[in-house]
């Protein structure tokens, strides 16, 4: 309400309904119905708060009777002004949401959405900072409650369709023109699945997940939303999300997203995700699987660096499986992914502020996980002493560089002075442009590997998790019907309230389950607050704060 107050500020005239009062009452509507209509908040707040309740949230204390037409419809458009205050108070291209205009009038409008003027940008990112402090609201009680002292900083990141109940673009009989849809900036959402596209926005969630190696509970929110036309800025979207958890203080560990983030220019997802502190885990399309590149010399295999003297059975082990063979791997794929961790390059040393990163020969160092007779013709490296072995040892028969994989060059071998830059040194530097578009490939763990199928397979079930949740039984973000309001601004406010109410049912179901009856929270973090702040906090024994009497 700061945000919002601020922006409005001073003006003449009545003061009008107030605009807490309508926003509080739809999460109350959402809460109970599962609706963000304005109609069920308007009856709630009419006919269902107390006297109390209504000064509270500053309307008048007697309720308009409910025999007298006139009074409620007077009660009625000044709610439904209060919330069109909002919408045309945020919104960059303010025109009449009700009337379908020609296509050439609604796509100036539309304009002003991705445009760089200062004024409609100024708008959008207020909208969104409006939108975080909302989703976020819920995820900040819990933390400070210590409810994620568990999360580790993994995230899965994707995008669902949010449809709206409006008619797509048609063309009009009588004259052939071209009519825009009321909602000038929605567009058609198409999911990876086989089923058809759906018409309206597209919602960029980002939710707390866990991998299979993480101990411990906490519950699985929304950490971020962003509502945008589909297939447009999906990894600037993403990247909106995860900067307000870096500011928070949560940490940072794996970001694991679907084909329509690998899919993003690197300067759009990859780079700026790895700046914030995160990890990657990808997957890929058909055509993209197998050797994707190089640099250095070095050969970009599913996103991992590699020995450029793989042999090809290993390195095009991938190459041209179509999707149900990736899912369920075979034991002849699972051997040839495990044959291929010893080529892989050695991560040397981490990104430093330029995010180049050093990565190490696989046959250099004291523990090479092979033996390669270019590097050790290149670097003088002369036969080891021989050492005694216990063959009974596990360890040290596979430590010995007799069991190690023995890399094969052609012969005759290339000269020094033509060998690749990997071969020639025992480290190499990979700069933050050195692969170019091909970055956008890179991850940080083996692709298929036990690592990566740990990590990627469980935070994916999460978010599809969260994504079914959010299109349940008790709220439905999948139903159009739910969030009548037209526009953009409109569908925007009405989508986040959706969120931040099932983040508030998530925390107390993950509470009921959790956490003892008789247990009483425990703080994690020390939050400073004003006294009036303190006035409204609840009691230590519950989520969210007391119904209003």
């Amino acid at each position: 309400m700061t945000l919002i107050d601020d922006e409005l500020g001073p003006r003449p005239g009545p003061a009008g309904m107030p605009i807490r009062a309508v926003l509080v009452c739809l999460m109350v509507s959402i809460h109970h119905s599962g609706k963000a209509t304005l109609a069920e908040a308007w009856r709630l707040a009419a006919f269902c708060l107390s006297p109390t309740a209504r000064e509270h949230l500053g309307l008048d204390a007697d309720r308009p009777p409910a025999d007298d037409p006139h009074a409620c419809l007077a009660d009625n458009r000044r709610f439904y002004r209060a919330f069109d205050r909002l919408t045309s108070l945020l919104d960059p291209a303010r025109h009449d949401r009700r009337t379908r205009l020609p296509q050439h009038q609604a796509d100036l409008l539309a304009a002003a959405w991705e445009d760089d003027d200062p004024g409609h940008t100024r708008k959008r990112d207020l909208l969104q900072d409006l939108v975080t402090a909302l989703v976020l609201t819920p995820v900040r009680w819990g933390k400070g409650r210590g409810h994620l002292a568990g999360f580790r900083g993994d995230v899965g990141i994707d995008t669902t369709a949010a449809p709206v109940f409006a008619r797509p673009p048609r063309t009009r009989r009588s004259t052939g023109e071209l009519i825009a849809s009321t909602e000038i900036t929605a567009g058609w959402h198409h999911s990876a699945g086989a089923g058809p596209p759906e018409y309206g926005y597209s919602a960029t969630l980002t939710v707390a997940a866990r991998t299979r190696s993480v101990l411990g509970s906490f519950p699985q929110l929304a950490l971020g939303l962003v509502l945008d036309t589909p297939h447009k800025r999906i990894g600037a979207g993403a990247i909106t999300t995860l900067k307000p958890l870096v500011a928070l203080g949560f940490p940072t560990a794996f970001a694991v997203v679907d084909r329509a983030y690998t899919d993003q220019q690197p300067a759009h997802f990859a780079q700026p995700a790895r700046e914030l502190g995160y990890r990657l885990a990808l997957d890929y399309k058909v055509d993209q699987r197998g050797v994707q590149g190089s640099a250095h010399g070095a050969l970009l295999i599913d996103g991992s660096l590699a020995c450029p003297l793989m042999p090809d059975r290993l390195a095009t082990a991938t190459t041209g499986l179509d999707d149900a063979a990736i899912r369920r791997p075979s034991e002849e794929l699972t051997a040839l992914i495990t044959a291929r961790e010893p080529y892989l390059l050695r991560l040397k040393q981490n990104a430093n502020a330029d995010g180049a990163i050093r990565f190490q020969c696989p046959a250099a160092g004291t523990s090479p996980s092979l033996t390669c007779p270019r590097f050790d013709r290149l670097h003088q490296r002369g036969p080891l002493r021989p050492a005694a072995v216990d063959l009974t040892d596990a360890r040290q028969r596979a430590a010995h560089l007799a069991a190690k994989p023995r890399v094969l060059p052609p012969q005759p071998d290339l000269k020094a002075g033509e060998l690749p830059k990997i071969c020639r040194q025992h480290t190499i530097t990979l700069g933050k442009d050195d692969l170019g578009h091909l970055d956008q490939f890179r991850q940080d763990l083996a692709y298929l590997s036990p690592a990566w199928i740990g990590t990627y397979k469980s935070v994916r079930a999460n978010t599809e998790g969260i994504n079914g949740r959010l299109k349940g039984h008790d709220l439905d973000l999948g139903d159009p019907k739910n969030r009548l309001a037209h526009g953009r601004v409109a569908q925007t406010i009405l989508v986040a309230l959706l969120v931040t109410v099932a983040n508030d049912h998530f925390l107390d179901q993950w509470r009921h389950t959790q956490q003892p009856p008789d247990g009483s929270d425990t703080s994690a973090d020390v939050l400073e607050i004003t006294a009036e702040q303190a006035d409204r906090m609840p009691p230590p024994d519950r989520s969210r704060p007391p119904p209003i009497p």
